[in-house]
């Protein structure tokens, strides 16, 4: 095959749950579209690495800062839902259900992996509680052992400020994640929240 080809193929399958036939497809795919199709593609990949930063405040994703939901006047400011990553803020908004602000711890606890409280947002959540008039935390990490670790530990840490600390309700499979569970099952876990 020809090395561009090939080079192609290996790119696309560096991502996530791409092998090696499907990565042979999308490359595959490209050589079929028009040359315009595949510079947008291209262009799409590259803004994404150029635009997107993260907000000052929440630490969700966005191209402006302070992001679009932080922005918002109209969501409930005393009530924040602190979630893993971008991609649960994005599934849990899609329900429709939620109204308040969010923050983005940028992953769990995971002493395996390394990963301790300084290598996550957790000071500038604490900073934000202390002055933003937070009355509700919901602790949206997922149901596997570091997302439950995580919870515990930030209701801990929140629980002495007098912040009402929440935990999502069950309803999303233990070990799941966030971003693949169906919308209704991710309101009434947001609707069904219980005191942590």
């Amino acid at each position: 095959m020809a090395d561009s080809i090939d080079r192609l193929i290996e790119e696309f399958s560096k991502l996530p749950g791409i092998g090696k036939k499907t990565a042979q497809r999308m490359a595959f795919y490209v050589l079929r579209i028009k040359k315009d199709e595949a510079k947008i593609l291209a262009q799409a990949i590259i803004d994404v690495k150029e635009k997107i930063r993260y907000c000052s405040v929440c630490f969700n994703i966005t191209e402006k800062d302070p992001c679009r939901i932080c922005s918002d006047k109209k969501r409930e400011r005393s009530l924040i839902c602190v979630v893993e990553e971008s991609k649960d803020m994005v599934a849990i908004e899609k329900t429709g259900q939620y109204k308040g602000l969010y923050h983005v711890l940028g992953g769990v606890l995971s002493p395996l992996d390394n990963i301790g409280p300084e290598d996550l947002k957790i000071k500038e959540l604490l900073n934000r509680l202390k002055q933003d008039g937070v009355k509700e935390v919901i602790l949206a990490t997922n149901p596997s052992a570091e997302g439950e670790a995580t919870a515990i530990y930030l209701s801990k840490l929140i629980k002495p400020l007098g912040i009402k600390v929440t935990r999502i309700a069950r309803g999303i499979p233990s070990g799941g994640a966030l971003e693949y569970a169906d919308v209704n099952t991710l309101a009434n876990a947001i609707e069904g929240r219980m005191e942590f």
